[in-house]
C-alpha cells in the first residue's frame, strides 16, 4: 500500500504504474472526481495541504509519496517524528519547495543558474539591480508556479517599478536573462541504497510559458549530457534525496544553467510511459514499495510527447471529435486525464508518438510532421 498526496494526473498516472507492479495505490484529494480518484479503490477525501488527511493516509498505506512539492512541512514533521514514512523525506524536498532557497542551494554547491536576486516583500519605490543586467528581466513567484503561472517577463524600468510597489504576501525573485538555444530536462531517481538512474535526457520546447512538446532524446554532445548528469547526481547526494526529481535546465552560449528542481514526476518525463522499459512512475512506485528499479532505458529511437491544453468554450470541434481524431492518427497514443471540465489552459491529456529514424536530424523531422497533424486537430491553447 503506497500513499499518495494528491489527485491530479500525476497521481493518476502512479496509480496505472502501481497497477502494473500489483502495488495498491490510495490517494488523498479533495474531491471523488479528481483524475487519481477515479482510478484508485480507496479515497482519502481530504484536501492534499490537510495534515490530518495525511495522518490518515498514512495508517492505510506503508509509505507516503508526493503528487507535487505544494506540502506543507511543518505540519508533516510531527507525522514523520511519529514514524510516518515519506519519500522523498521532508528535509529532502525542504530546500525545493521554494525557487529562492533552490537557488541558495544551487550557489553554495556552485552549481550553474542563471543570475537572481529577491524581491523585498515590502513595498519598495526602487530596486538596485546588478549593473551587467539589461531588459527584459524575469520575475518568478518563490512558491506555486506552474505552466506558466507565477512568472512575469518584465520589459523595462516603468515595468519593473510597478511590479515591486505592489503590496504582496508572496516572496518573488528576480532573474537575469538568459539567451539560449534548447531547453532541457532529465529525471532521475535515487533509490535508499543511493543508486541514481536516468532517465534520458529530453529536450522541450514551450508555447507562451508553458511545455508544448518534448522531443526525446535531446540531440546534445556526450560532454553537455556528462554535466547534466553530474549535476542530478550532486544534487541527489547532498540532499540524500530518495525518490523522483526532475531538473529543468537551459543551454547557450552561457553554457549549461539549471532553470528550475521538481521533487517529483514531471511533465516532461511522460514520453517514458510508451518509450521505456520503466517509467518515471515506474521508478517512483518501485522505491516506494522496496521494489528494484530497473535502469530506464529507451525501447524505441524516439520519442515525441505533446501535451494537450484545453480550448476555448467557443472553439468549433467537440472535445469528443478531437479525440477521435487523435486516436486515428497511426502509432499515436492517448494519454486523457479524465478532467472534469475543459478550460482554457488546463492540462487536460497528452500524447505520445515512437518515432523511428535513428539520426537526430531525421528524428526531429519526423516528430515536427506528426506535431503538425497532432496540432492541426487540437492546437496550442
Amino acid at each position: 500500500m503506497i500513499g499518495v498526496v494528491g489527485g491530479g494526473q500525476l497521481a493518476m498516472l502512479l496509480v496505472e504504474a502501481g497497477k502494473k507492479r500489483d502495488v495498491e495505490v490510495i490517494v488523498q484529494t479533495g474531491a471523488k472526481t479528481d483524475p487519481a480518484a477515479k482510478k484508485t479503490n480507496q479515497v482519502v477525501l481530504h484536501n492534499p495541504t490537510n495534515a490530518e488527511g495525511t495522518k490518515l493516509l498514512a495508517e492505510k498505506s506503508r509509505m507516503i509519496t508526493f503528487e507535487n512539492e505544494w506540502v506543507d512541512i511543518a505540519s508533516l514533521l510531527s507525522l514523520q517524528n511519529n514514524g510516518v514514512s515519506f519519500v522523498p523525506r521532508l528535509q529532502s524536498i525542504k530546500p525545493l519547495i521554494n525557487k529562492i532557497t533552490q537557488r541558495e542551494l544551487l550557489n553554495s554547491l556552485d552549481i550553474p543558474c542563471p543570475d537572481w536576486l529577491p524581491i523585498p516583500l515590502e513595498k519598495s519605490s526602487e530596486i538596485e539591480i546588478p549593473a551587467d543586467w539589461e531588459f527584459p528581466l524575469m520575475a518568478k513567484a518563490a512558491k506555486g508556479g506552474y505552466d506558466g503561472k507565477g512568472t512575469k517577463i518584465i520589459k523595462n524600468l516603468k515595468q519593473l517599478l510597478e511590479f515591486t510597489q505592489v503590496q504582496t504576501k508572496e516572496q518573488w525573485m528576480l532573474e537575469k536573462w538568459v539567451s539560449f538555444d534548447k531547453e532541457l530536462s532529465i529525471v532521475s531517481s535515487r533509490d535508499s541504497k543511493g543508486i541514481v538512474r536516468c532517465l534520458p535526457i529530453v529536450e522541450t520546447f514551450q508555447s507562451k510559458q508553458v511545455c508544448d512538446w518534448v522531443l526525446a532524446p535531446a540531440d546534445i554532445k556526450h560532454d553537455v549530457e556528462l554535466m547534466v548528469k553530474n549535476i542530478v547526481s550532486s544534487l541527489l547526494a547532498e540532499l540524500d534525496y530518495v525518490g523522483v526529481l526532475a531538473i529543468e535546465f537551459f543551454y547557450g552560449s552561457e553554457g549549461l544553467l539549471v532553470n528550475e528542481i521538481a521533487p517529483r514526476t514531471h511533465n516532461s518525463g511522460h514520453f517514458s510511459i510508451d518509450a521505456c522499459n520503466s517509467s518515471q512512475f515506474d521508478q517512483q512506485i518501485c522505491i516506494a514499495s522496496g521494489i528494484d528499479a530497473p535502469i530506464p532505458e529507451m525501447l524505441v529511437n524516439g520519442a515525441l510527447m505533446v501535451n494537450l491544453l484545453g480550448l476555448q468554450s467557443n472553439y468549433p470541434i467537440s472535445l469528443t471529435q478531437r479525440l477521435d481524431d487523435l486516436r486515428g492518427i497511426p502509432g499515436v497514443n492517448v494519454h486523457w486525464y479524465e478532467k472534469e471540465e475543459e478550460k482554457k489552459g488546463r492540462k487536460l491529456g497528452h500524447v505520445t508518438y515512437l518515432l523511428n529514424n535513428k539520426d537526430a536530424l531525421s528524428r526531429k523531422k519526423e516528430a515536427l510532421d506528426v506535431l503538425k497533424t497532432i496540432r492541426s486537430i487540437w492546437p496550442t491553447s
